[in-house]
């Protein structure tokens, strides 16, 4: 059959992460876009391109939502990581609930502050909870909070104080903001709670499934990128420690053993101790808002993509989730990465079909990134090339009929 001259309509689904330092994904989803357009004229093909640009919770979460669903940017001036103004922002829906998007780290993030200021003792989600609160004051009942790439390690209490509970010392005190504050924690008083919390869905989006304490916990897990030497990391994990004591005891709730509950310096802990927030994953929490099943029920190839693919991806990021979405409806899944690095080839078995790198010769990591968008078109134009030239497109509508 002479494949060049079939007319058959091609829906692929373009939904990749960004590649961070070079490209967000709604570049990124443009760049994969021009690649498979290409291909697509030179074997003489109708194709449909359902750009979606995806996000896990960390940094570039508010602009694809915005991007796949709709919705405005709002910006708000609040406190950064050590209590200086910074211009922050979350994104409002345009939908019935005005559901606010918010990322932890547009106000709380690493990003906020130079290396050599790194001190997750002083470091505070105050400017986090200040973001909440503007939202609140939008009308939005439904608040998703996206805690990646945080530059804190207070147990979420900064934000939670920005929103009116007390956490209070021995002598009825408020303690100081910072993860090395929580070491004068004796009491939780939820009185001064902005009521309109309780009348408020929170959704924490994350792909971090680590627990508050221990050696899997937030420091001793993360707190060494966001500054911390061995001794803080002992003293922040004694933090954490007494901080879910006191909320087993005076809310009792038990956070200590949560999956997700160390996300962001234990901010995943302080949302549901403390806001009532229900933890859940950061591709899903995207997917669902971009009704990405009704998406797959049409599709005949889903491309996507991320900085680097490794073992790691399979806990929890973009490939991983869109990956596991596509496998009851049959959909190929092919994976364009910066670079595949460590055990990438475990994630056949996840569901991912294809593997495809950007780096097209031999050249420095300052150029691959610098020349980032071009190499993602050209390596999308190869991959999309063989999805057509070796009749998988017949093969894959053949099987999607059947399983639909």
């Amino acid at each position: 059959m002479d494949m060049t001259r079939s007319k058959l309509r091609i829906t692929v689904i373009v939904a990749p992460d960004s590649f961070k330092g070079s490209l967000s994904s709604i570049e990124a989803a443009g760049a994969i876009k021009e690649g498979i357009l290409a291909a697509a004229a030179r074997h003489n093909t109708d194709v449909c391109v359902k750009t979606v640009p995806m996000a896990d919770g960390g940094e570039g979460t508010v602009d694809a939502i915005l991007a796949s669903v709709g919705g405005r940017r709002i910006s708000r001036k609040v406190m950064d990581p050590l209590g200086r103004p910074v211009e922050a922002f979350f994104g409002l829906l345009a939908d019935g609930d005005r559901t606010a998007v918010i990322e932890l780290a547009a106000a709380s993030g690493l990003n906020l502050i130079n290396p050599e200021e790194r001190n997750p003792l002083l470091t505070t989600t105050y400017g986090t909870g200040e973001l909440i609160r503007a939202a609140l004051d939008e009308g939005s009942r439904k608040i998703i909070i996206g805690i990646g790439g945080s530059a804190t390690n207070d147990g979420g209490a900064g934000m939670a104080q920005a929103l009116g509970v007390r956490l209070l010392d021995s002598e009825g005190q408020e303690i100081r903001l910072g993860g090395g504050a929580l070491s004068s924690l004796a009491k939780i008083d939820l009185a001064g709670l902005d009521p309109r919390i309780k009348l408020a869905e929170i959704i924490v989006a994350s792909d971090v499934r680590n627990v508050l304490c221990g050696p899997n916990g937030a420091a001793a897990v993360y707190g060494p990128q966001k500054g911390a030497s061995p001794e803080m990391v002992v003293a922040l994990d004694h933090n954490l420690h007494l901080f879910a004591d006191i909320v087993e005891r005076d809310l009792g709730l038990g956070i200590a053993d949560l999956p997700g509950a160390g996300a962001a310096g234990g901010a995943g802990a302080g949302l549901v101790a403390l806001l009532g927030a229900k933890l859940q994953s950061g591709i899903d929490t995207v997917m669902n808002l971009a009704h990405f099943d009704e998406m797959l029920q049409n599709g005949d190839l889903l491309i996507t993509g991320e900085g680097a693919t490794d073992f790691q991806t399979a806990f929890g990021k973009v490939p991983y989730g869109l990956a596991q979405a596509a496998k009851p409806y049959g959909v190929p899944v092919f994976c364009i990465s910066g670079s595949l690095g460590k055990d990438y080839q475990s994630l056949y078995d996840k569901g991912i079909t294809a593997f495809f790198s950007t780096i097209n010769r031999p050249m420095m990591l300052e150029e691959a990134m610098w020349d980032a968008s071009s190499l993602l078109s050209a390596a999308a134009e190869n991959a999309f090339g063989a999805f057509l030239a070796f009749g998988l497109r017949e093969k894959f509508r053949s099987l999607n009929n059947i399983m639909r």
